[in-house]
């Protein structure tokens, strides 16, 4: 395998920027022309004195926005550990670069726009949870690399790279055509990695958990639902734990991702939107092409529905329920648990219901292991695919609860464990299995729903307390705060870094100008100030009580009256998405 530089110099001239391996002993030189855009290789000697130069660590990729091409690179990067030997870096800080030495060319509508796409940019970029490896695979599972063929391991990191977890794919589109230019650039990863040193017995061994977020149907809560046209889902993530001990290796891969049908759950100011399910289109083609992507890549699937069974959750129950029954395929099993009844009134001890009715399944899909010698011992032969609304908090309860079972066995085969001994009984590892579960709840929820994680406080300690209620009431209004008025654009910014809107600076029309009607400035402050009036009318009585009565009445019923047609008019108040069309997010 071609591996990567582990940091460069930028070299930065008015006409061009060289680009050299700063730890490498290649004279090759990346050369990207700054008018013409083209990329290609030169010698060291070629770059000139002149130049001004920065260190980085590593380059991003390149992106079109109204005034040109721009170069994004890392400057900033954070060592996570060793994976399997291998150095896993978090990317921290980053630099956003013109090609072009100025924006004159533009007119005032397209500065502002060209502004507006820079911080769009350095919003994601800046979205806690972007990993890469400058000589190991991070887009694969350790399953999927034991078995793959010599041509595969031959390939650069780029080329070989499952381009689901690639999140700056968009980025290198230009790189991807010219295989020379590949050992100058990394994929990227979007999700969680934590490696931590642990001892059992006195034995050390490495406990690892990665989480690959998709970059297909990526989004953020309300507005990416189900699934699209190919059968990717929205909030779609692959989680891996990994242990390695005296050269085994085992591992235990899960699945998470939306309902896969085609539905939708658009931001209205209610607190909890009605789910709508859509009835103008094919339903089983699309869940048929998710699942039997599913089935190619894991094999058999468990589906684990944690959502509630009554109320505006009841219509995607059935329908999920009898869209696996039509399938007809006997790859798939469906399980309903509905969480919140069944742990209701801090019963939390009830999720052992769920673990004993799939214990046997998980013992027949096993896990991946590999033995001192490199020789695989056990291969995993399905997945749990586990969702509920959002796919994040009552989802990563059952995850972390599956990823233990398996963990308990993995640790007795590799002798860490003795006869008899539990996870749960080892105190200190037990603290850091919990918290980086925890850890992982909070970096998918901050990237999907813009808060951290609900009921992270049973994953920490294993129990409800009332101080994990209050965090998750804050944590539920900060969420309701972000879906309603700032969610539109971290989509946009989302849609704008993956490619799925894509500028075109021959035929530049704005689309960032949303004019409002008359409703959205005229309601809210009528509202205001007819709740204003209310209370001064309380706090200033007149001269008798039924004329106060009678104003209070009047403002309140005036503020009331206000605040329903804002409620009805929900739609017009959010903060909705401009880049994208609209049945991209229905």
């Amino acid at each position: 395998m071609a591996s990567t530089a582990g940091s460069f110099r930028l070299h930065t001239t008015m006409e061009k920027f060289y680009i050299e391996q700063s730890d490498d002993d290649s004279v090759d030189v990346l050369v990207i022309d700054r008018v013409s855009t083209e990329m290609s290789l030169t010698v060291r000697s070629d770059v000139p004195v002149s130049a001004e130069t920065m260190t980085i660590c590593g380059v991003m990729g390149t992106i079109r926005l109204p005034a040109g091409m721009y170069l994004i690179v890392i400057t900033k990067k954070m060592k996570v550990g060793d994976l399997l030997g291998h150095a896993v870096w978090k990317a921290l800080n980053f630099d956003i670069i013109s090609y072009k030495k100025t924006v004159l060319h533009l007119n005032d509508d397209q500065m502002q726009d060209n502004k507006t796409f820079v911080s769009m940019i350095s919003s994601v970029l800046h979205t806690d949870g972007l990993y890469f490896a400058t000589d190991y695979d991070l887009t694969h599972s350790l399953q999927r690399l034991a078995n793959t063929s010599p041509d595969f391991q031959d390939m650069s990191l780029l080329e070989r790279a499952d381009q689901r977890f690639v999140w700056n794919g968009h980025l290198l589109r230009e790189f991807m055509t010219q295989p020379e230019l590949h050992r100058f650039v990394y994929p990227v990863v979007h999700g969680f990695i934590t490696i931590n040193s642990s001892s059992i017995n006195g034995k050390v061994f490495e406990w690892i958990i990665i989480s690959r977020r998709s970059c297909f149907r990526a989004g953020v809560r309300y507005y990416v639902r189900g699934i699209d046209s190919e059968g990717h889902a929205a909030n779609f993530v692959e989680t891996e734990q990994i242990v390695q001990y005296n050269n085994y290796k085992a591992s235990f891969v899960q699945t998470r991702g939306s309902i896969p049908f085609y539905w939708s759950q658009r931001p209205n100011l209610k607190y909890k939107p009605k789910p709508q399910i859509s009835k103008v289109v094919n339903h089983l083609d699309g869940f048929q092409r998710h699942f039997d992507s599913q089935v190619v890549l894991y094999g058999k699937q468990v589906i684990l529905n944690l959502i509630n069974q009554k109320g505006s959750e009841k219509p995607l129950e059935l329908a999920f329920d009898k869209m696996v029954t039509s399938s007809g395929n006997g790859m798939i099993k469906y399980i309903a648990f509905d969480f919140h009844k069944e742990c209701s009134r801090m019963r939390w001890h009830r999720l052992q219901i769920l673990l004993d009715s799939v214990s046997e399944i998980q013992d027949e899909f096993g896990y991946f292991l590999v033995d001192a010698e490199g020789k695989v011992l056990m291969n995993q032969e399905g997945t749990f695919r586990s969702n509920c609304m959002d796919c994040l908090d009552r989802t990563n309860v059952i995850q972390s609860l599956l990823a233990r079972c398996a963990l308990q066995s993995q640790l007795q085969k590799m002798g860490l464990l003795h006869l008899g001994q539990k996870i749960e009984d080892q105190t200190d590892f037990e603290k850091i299995y919990k918290n980086a579960w925890a850890d992982n709840a909070d970096a998918c929820a901050k990237q999907y729903a813009g808060t951290g994680a609900l009921k992270t406080d049973f994953t920490r300690t294993g129990k409800r307390t009332v101080w994990g209620a209050v965090m998750d009431g804050w944590n539920s209004a900060i969420r309701y705060y972000k879906n309603n008025f700032s969610d539109g654009y971290r989509q946009d910014s989302i849609d704008l870094f993956l490619g799925n809107y894509a500028v075109d600076e021959a035929d530049w029309i704005t689309p960032l100008q949303d004019p409002k009607d008359w409703k959205f400035l005229t309601l809210p402050i009528v509202m205001v100030v007819a709740f204003s009036m209310c209370i001064i009318c309380l706090l200033m009585a007149g001269d008798t009580w039924t004329e106060t009565l009678a104003y209070v009445l009047f403002w309140g019923t005036s503020s009331i009256l206000t605040g329903g047609l804002i409620l009805f008019n929900g739609r017009d108040f959010v903060d909705a998405p401009k880049l994208v069309q609209k049945e991209k997010l229905d």
